[in-house]
């Protein structure tokens, strides 16, 4: 079955599009969610994805696996390329005359977060990540690629992957460990466990 959606893909079939659509967004979204913690970011690397996949649709093979991995390498590039492109955005607000108002979104962003202190706590210790690190975490961990997969989603050796991913996992449960929690961190002691336990998705 992927063989032949792999082909139709390649030859540029619409419906084939959105098959791949309907059973891979959700695994992109949640894997741009991981790398940027912004709901509307992720939405716009979904779209901006698939964008790119349909552009690139010549550079499928006819024979292999699941395009999951392939996807989630777009979307890796993806998140990169609107991340830097958020930074310069930044960095134009912020020499624009003091007396211009510029509508600022971080608050509401932010409150869409704040709502869970699990969430907050991890996000902070992946903040201390490397990038190279982050996305190997995201795609092995979370979305559960095997290493030979997760190698083909960023075009690295497999040895990389490994060595990025015990990296990763090493900082990350030293930061969650280390991190102050407030208010009543015996009772958040409980949940340092949780949030960081890898949430697989269903490989189709």
């Amino acid at each position: 079955m992927e063989t032949n959606l792999r082909k139709r893909v390649r030859a540029g079939d619409h419906d084939a599009f959105g098959e791949l659509f309907d059973a891979y967004a959700r695994s992109v979204y949640n894997h741009a969610f991981r790398l940027t913690g912004e709901w509307a970011t992720a939405q716009d690397v979904v779209s901006l994805t698939f964008l790119d996949a349909w552009r690139l649709r010549d550079r499928v093979d006819e024979d292999g696996g699941s395009l999951r991995p392939w996807l989630l390498g777009i979307a890796t590039n993806v998140t990169r390329n609107t991340r830097r492109a958020a930074r310069r955005h930044a960095a134009a607000v912020a020499r624009l005359p003091r007396d211009e108002t510029v509508d600022d979104f971080a608050d509401e962003i932010a409150g869409r977060l704040d709502d869970s202190a699990r969430l907050t706590l991890v996000r902070t210790a992946l903040a201390k990540l490397r990038r190279a690190e982050r996305e190997v975490l995201a795609l092995c961990v979370w979305s559960g690629l095997d290493y030979a997969a997760a190698a083909e989603a960023l075009g690295i050796p497999v040895g990389t992957v490994r060595s990025r991913l015990s990296r990763a996992r090493t900082k990350l449960a030293k930061h969650v460990r280390d991190a102050e929690l407030p208010q009543t961190h015996g009772q958040m002691r409980g949940d340092r466990g949780r949030a960081v336990r890898p949430l697989r998705e269903g490989n189709r």
